[in-house]
């Protein structure tokens, strides 16, 4: 056994499997549904779901089983932890006020985009999204320029063995195109999506990079279809996330 596998806690990784299943059900579980989406034995699901409990971060109600609110100290823990969120936040506000339009930041996750931070102007939707919040990368315009940064042998693999809804009757779902999206992203430097996430939405995407060049995050912003085209998107609102992710390279 390697030093790396002796460090390793088997219970640790049940446990944090479990607290992802609500996320996936999306609702209260049963002991059976916990086992069925983590792949656990219901003898090792039900400690760890009891031990949740215990701790104060799920309740119990009869056969089923919720996240209780201590639960939120995790997330938030990340959000505290990490310079970038600090960082992100009055640029966010800065960029929502200028342009009038939401700004997010969102950073890589498997499949998924996560919104780790937000700002909406009094006068633009907020498209139902908050901190937290999480999106397909292969059609949101955060995700593409995320996945543009990855290997592209790495991206097409991910593509091919996950599945690739269409949430509008304008959304890319076959791998070539995709792939093209995102070779676009690489190359242009932004991603602009138009209602392939939602109808009557347009948003645009560029990469946040730390001092040493690396992409760790995307921010964007989304405007109604009613209040810009795609041609004044890209003429508007690109200028303004480019001054913003200046401001982000110097302070990261």
């Amino acid at each position: 056994m390697s030093n790396e596998e002796k460090e390793y806690i088997l219970g640790l990784e049940k446990g944090l499997s479990i607290i992802e299943a609500f996320g996936l059900k999306k609702s209260p579980l049963t002991l059976s549904e916990a086992a069925e989406i983590t792949g656990h034995t219901k003898a090792a699901t039900r400690r760890c779901l009891l031990t949740l409990v215990k701790l104060g971060y799920a309740t119990q109600e009869g056969r089923h089983f919720s996240l209780a609110p201590r639960a939120l100290r995790l997330g938030h823990a990340y959000v505290l932890s990490i310079p970038l969120t600090r960082v992100a936040q009055p640029i966010l506000e800065l960029t929502s006020e200028r342009t009038q339009e939401s700004s997010s930041l969102a950073v890589l996750d498997s499949q998924d985009v996560v919104f780790v931070a937000r700002s909406t102007h009094r006068r633009s939707l907020s498209f139902g999204l908050g901190v937290g919040a999480r999106l397909p990368a292969y059609c949101s315009a955060t995700g593409r320029v995320l996945l543009s940064a990855q290997p592209t042998a790495d991206v097409e693999f991910m593509l091919n063995r996950m599945s690739r809804s269409a949430l509008t009757p304008k959304t890319q779902t076959s791998v070539i195109n995709v792939m093209k999206e995102i070779a676009n992203a690489r190359e242009r430097g932004f991603a602009q999506v138009d209602e392939e996430l939602e109808i009557g939405v347009r948003s645009i995407a560029v990469p946040v990079r730390n001092s040493r060049g690396e992409m760790i995050a995307a921010m964007s912003l989304s405007v109604a279809t009613a209040r810009m085209t795609h041609r004044e998107v890209h003429d508007k609102l690109l200028p303004e996330l480019e001054a913003a992710r200046r401001t982000f390279a110097a302070l990261l």
